[in-house]
């Protein structure tokens, strides 16, 4: 895997771009440089686009739109393993691709290390407990809504286990492109 190529996936709608300065956070932790993302993006078009900016230690290598649609998520796969290491948003994502790859009839993959729930392939994870929306203290990836969430106290890190998931009566999944995706009626199938 190369660990030197990273990405980011920015949400970018009637020529707005979404919560750069979260995304410039994370490349600055990532890169140890701070970019100003805005001096490379300039939406094509007033669609709803996903815009990947790829980048290494020293600059932007691209910076793509793409039209973005949503996928219907609502049957997870859980997968466990032992180790996984994605903290930074690396362009080689083979070892979460070999995961997702697993899922086989279910359209996401939910993945736990050491008996804790992550994250999924694509996005960033919560369950609600009854009283608080919970989000896994250790995720695969800190992504930027999760970021934005916290920061605005609407969400509460805490470890969440197999048991504490497979009994939520509430999932969300959050990334760039869906912000804080609630669903309510999902299954898991896990084996």
């Amino acid at each position: 895997m190369n660990k030197n190529i990273f990405f980011e996936t920015i949400k970018c709608e009637d020529y707005e771009v979404f919560n750069l300065n979260f995304h410039e956070d994370r490349v600055a932790k990532t890169i140890a440089k701070n970019l100003n993302l805005q001096d490379y993006i300039y939406p094509p078009s007033n669609e709803l686009l996903r815009c990947k900016v790829v980048y290494d230690e020293s600059s932007i290598l691209s910076v793509d739109f793409f039209p973005y649609k949503k996928r219907e998520i609502n049957t997870f796969k859980i997968i466990e393993v032992d180790e996984l290491e994605y903290s930074k948003k690396y362009f080689d994502r083979t070892e979460l691709e070999q995961l997702f790859d697993k899922r086989e009839s279910c359209n996401e993959i939910i993945i736990i290390i050491n008996g804790l729930v992550t994250d999924t392939s694509i996005a960033n994870i919560a369950i609600f407990d009854g009283d608080n929306w919970v989000t896994p203290k250790k995720p695969l990836l800190a992504g930027t809504t999760r970021a934005r969430l916290l920061k605005n106290a609407e969400l509460i890190e805490k470890d969440i286990t197999l048991e504490m998931l497979l009994n939520s009566k509430k999932l969300a999944l959050m990334n760039a492109m869906i912000d804080f995706d609630i669903i309510e009626n999902y299954s898991f199938t896990y084996k």
